[in-house]
């Protein structure tokens, strides 16, 4: 069954897996501040690919856009559904743990949706789709090894998108962000009665 995503002047469709990271809160935050994105785009973990496929038709001038999954069941998915919405000759969709595959070039805008929840072994999924979620017992796992490499594929003068939980280390976060030579600010949220999901943007601390 193809199901239908409304955002602003858009409709998204995407076949749900139930082993792939079905868009969300988080998808729309990030989303609602996508504004004025241009130049060469990569999205690491990109799940649905909705994202993506959102930046291909709401910006159809956009070069070729990278997306990233190690999630191999999430790669048919969304090349499934780049099909459905006619980008499929827009994105480029490919296998990496985070930058393991990404060729050797900078980008203009990196954006990421990471597993971010603080996860025990004993609360995590049995099925592949545990790779959207687990974020290690302080949530910051996967987000630490991004921010590692993160700044080797940025332009100069671009910019990271990253969504993390409140629920995750957030001290530790503000730790890594300088220890990685960055500086960042909250530029969206959203509010739940357990959580609040930050948006932040991220760029290399050139001074």
């Amino acid at each position: 069954m193809i199901e239908k995503i409304y955002f602003e002047d858009q409709i998204i469709l995407i076949k749900p897996n139930k082993e792939v990271y079905y868009p969300m809160e988080d998808t729309f935050l990030l989303l609602k501040n996508l504004k004025n994105i241009k130049g060469k785009i990569l999205e690491i973990g990109t799940g649905s690919g909705a994202i993506s496929i959102y930046l291909a038709k709401k910006f159809p001038k956009l070069k070729l856009i990278f997306a990233t999954d190690k999630n191999k069941i999430a790669l048919k998915n969304c090349s499934h559904n780049a099909r459905l919405n006619n980008v499929e000759n827009q994105i480029k969709f490919f296998y990496s743990d985070l930058f393991e595959r990404v060729p050797k070039q900078k980008f203009d805008f990196i954006i990421f949706n990471p597993p971010y929840l603080p996860t025990k072994k004993e609360e995590k999924l049995k099925n592949s789709l545990n790779l959207a979620f687990d974020g290690g017992e302080d949530g910051l796992r996967t987000i630490e090894r991004f921010l590692k490499d993160a700044k080797k594929f940025l332009k100069k003068n671009g910019f990271i998108y990253l969504v993390v939980s409140d629920l995750a280390d957030l001290l530790k976060l503000k730790r890594l962000i300088k220890k990685f030579g960055y500086c960042a600010k909250v530029i969206g949220e959203e509010r739940f009665f357990f959580e609040r999901i930050l948006l932040y943007k991220i760029k290399k601390n050139n001074s």
